[in-house]
């Protein structure tokens, strides 16, 4: 009897201030996916936004199936893909991530789980390009990956102190990912270099630790934060409202336009209730979520 692949993918926010292509983290907020053998190539999307997603060949989820059976040098089997999706498109939250990692992982349970999770993770990368997103959708946690020799990843975890609160705004209009790397510079100065290295180095120790004066002070960043805030409306103002409300920091969660918000049990409930007035006043419609770090990442089955 064929078998089912089920895959559940979590959220993810990547860079976290400093961390540039390199540092993402799983957030409790979900994409599902469903592979089951058939005679052609069918897909169904359920959700808010599912009129937006391919039903074709072209589709993510289905190309990365079929890049998983290409790797295994073998013809990738007719399918039917059912997507449900929680996770807003286009806005800094890994849909794109949650896509390539559902379609590897549901192809590589139908093929017998012949690849390991770092295989995956490397092949996932090549499909996306950067590590920080699609590293955390699979493997959970806060992750930072590092291109080593003959660029493999090495995968590391990052603790992630349970004092520290994980809040997303998320404004309801996009910032596709070309749009946010056409504005960055193609070089930096050395002084900007080190800036960032110095301040990733003590994000992890804050991270771990929970300690809320060192959060501040790492989230700080010099590569892709000041030219990215130019194309978020009242970037300073959420800041400048996020920290008056007690938050340790503010960042642009992956490409934007969701910023992340990292704040105390006790400050959490006041940031969620007065972070969005700036895009209130400015009626740009908005969503805010209290969430959790997933430390489960990927979760597959199959059922027959």
């Amino acid at each position: 009897m064929a078998q089912t692949a089920q895959v559940t993918v979590p959220a993810t926010t990547a860079n976290i201030g400093p961390g540039f292509d390199c540092l993402g983290a799983a957030l409790t907020l979900y994409n599902h996916f469903t592979f089951t053998p058939a005679e052609t190539l069918t897909i169904t999307v359920t959700g808010k936004e599912a009129d937006r997603l391919s039903i074709g060949p072209d589709n993510l989820v289905y190309k990365s199936y079929e890049t998983l059976y290409n790797h295994l040098n073998k013809p990738a089997p007719p399918v039917h893909i059912d997507i449900d999706l929680h996770v807003p498109l286009s806005r800094g939250l890994g849909s794109s991530s949650t896509a390539i990692v559902g379609g590897l992982v549901g192809a590589n349970l139908l093929a017998g789980n012949l690849l390991s999770q770092e295989e995956i993770a490397a092949l996932a990368t090549a499909i996306e390009g950067h590590p920080d997103n699609v590293v955390p959708a699979l493997l959970g946690g806060c992750r930072l990956s590092v291109h080593g020799e003959n660029d493999r990843l090495t995968l590391c975890q990052i603790s992630w102190h349970e004092s520290i609160i994980p809040i997303v705004i998320i404004p309801d209009f996009e910032l596709a990912t070309s749009a946010a790397r056409q504005v960055l510079p193609d070089s930096y100065s050395r002084q900007d270099s080190i800036f960032n290295t110095a301040h990733l180095a003590l994000l992890t120790q804050a991270l771990a630790s929970g300690n809320g004066e060192w959060l501040t002070a790492a989230l700080r960043d010099r590569i892709h934060q000041p030219y990215r805030q130019t194309l978020i409306p009242n970037y300073n103002d959420l800041h400048t409202a996020a920290l008056n409300a007690g938050a340790w920091g503010l960042v642009i969660s992956g490409a934007g336009p969701t910023l992340f918000i990292l704040a105390s049990e006790k400050t959490a409930d006041d940031i969620c209730q007065t972070i969005g007035q700036p895009w209130q006043a400015a009626k740009i419609p908005y969503t805010v979520h209290q969430l959790a770090i997933d430390t489960q990442g990927t979760q597959a089955r199959l059922i027959s």
